[in-house]
């Protein structure tokens, strides 16, 4: 066999093998990639993304798109072709695995906590736009969790919400544990409650829960792992639940959007209900995107994945994009063509950016660039 047939004969073997192990040798990363974006004035599936019901709402033209990230599962190993891939693809980004699933986090418990964190999200959404237009919202402090075998098991429940702590009122979920922990473990302490389901009731007539009934709990010491270092010389007292807050609503606000996790959408979300409760339309008509996590006070939150958020943005078609003061910085640096960058810190501060857009004037909006 001729040298020169040879060599290209054993370049083309070692080529091969070298494909063969970069699909078969697996490593630790994962891929995010844009995914796709939903206007939350419009549609999902066929029906509306935000349904109010028993107020009077405006037609809304324009797009107010939240956006997402796709990423792959927990389950799933990168082998190097795609590792590399991806590193040199411009609308992907190739992270450690376990940035994605810290601690061994499985796909199931990723899936639920961004279904719970979603599921808060569209609560504060709705709050800090109700509180936006000035429309009254009535919040109470609820038991989120109850502690399999601690001393409320079977006697408060999820849902639960508590007037008061030893006749005290409470009206931060915080309060519920500084009157607790006045307690020694062994103690009794008194909770008014209004039962989970008298309180569904009670929001679903949009009216606060009233009333109560009292429970006696004894209390105990707080787990070792959870207590720490003893203050004052005395164990911590706990009754074993976990406290929030719940809303009642003047009216229905729906958010339907199905197989999306995460906070993310908060501030689109509450830009939308603004939108659909106030005449005209807050974007003039124009193609608007964005991000961010809101509170109840309307405080815009970052997010993860922001450099993926802008590309899904433009490539639906965004003109502007309303990024988080905290993801400035990073969306500034690799921002497509054609987008403009809003900086946002609050829902007063994108409502602002938006009647500027609506009229023209959009010199003057607060950029990424500027600071």
């Amino acid at each position: 066999m001729p040298r020169r047939t040879a060599t290209m004969l054993a370049s083309t073997l070692v080529l091969i093998a070298l494909l063969c192990a970069g699909v078969l040798i697996k490593v630790p990363y994962a891929e995010m990639s844009p995914g796709p974006t939903v206007n939350t004035l419009g549609e999902a599936r066929g029906e509306p993304v935000l349904q109010i019901s028993g107020r009077k709402t405006y037609p809304a033209s324009g797009h107010l798109n939240m956006t997402t990230v796709r990423v792959t599962g927990a389950d799933y190993r990168m082998n190097i072709v795609e590792a590399v891939y991806g590193w040199l693809a411009h609308d992907s980004v190739v992270v450690p695995h376990d940035t994605l699933y810290p601690d061994g986090k499985t796909e199931e418990q990723s899936t639920q906590e961004n279904a719970e964190e979603f599921s808060q999200s569209q609560e504060s959404a709705k709050v800090a736009a109700l509180k936006e237009l000035d429309i009254p919202v009535s919040t109470q402090v609820v038991v989120s969790s109850v502690v399999k075998d601690s001393p409320s098991e079977g006697k408060l429940h999820a849902g639960d919400v508590i007037k008061a702590v030893d006749g005290t009122a409470v009206t931060e979920p915080g309060d519920v544990a500084k009157l607790v922990t006045k307690h020694q473990p062994g103690e009794n302490v008194v909770f008014t409650i209004v039962p989970a389901k008298e309180a569904a009731a009670a929001e679903k007539a949009g009216r606060a829960p009233e009333g109560g009934e009292k429970i006696t709990i004894k209390t105990a010491k707080a787990p070792a792992a959870e207590d720490g270092a003893e203050e004052g010389g005395k164990n911590r007292a706990i009754v074993g639940i976990k406290a929030g807050t719940d809303h009642t609503f003047p009216f229905e606000i729906d958010i339907k959007l199905a197989d999306v996790g995460g906070p993310s959408a908060g501030l689109m979300f509450s830009l939308g209900i603004i939108d659909k409760l106030t005449p005209g339309d807050l974007t003039g008509g124009k193609f608007v995107a964005g991000t961010g996590t809101i509170d109840d006070a309307g405080t815009v939150g970052p997010i993860g994945g922001i450099t993926m958020k802008l590309v899904g943005a433009r490539n639906a078609g965004a003109r502007y994009f309303l990024t988080p003061d905290d993801n400035c910085a990073s969306a500034a640096a690799d921002t497509p063509d054609g987008l403009t960058l809003v900086r946002v810190k609050t829902i007063e501060d994108a409502t602002k950016s938006l009647e500027q857009i609506r009229a023209g004037k959009t010199a003057g909006l607060p950029s990424c660039s500027t600071g």
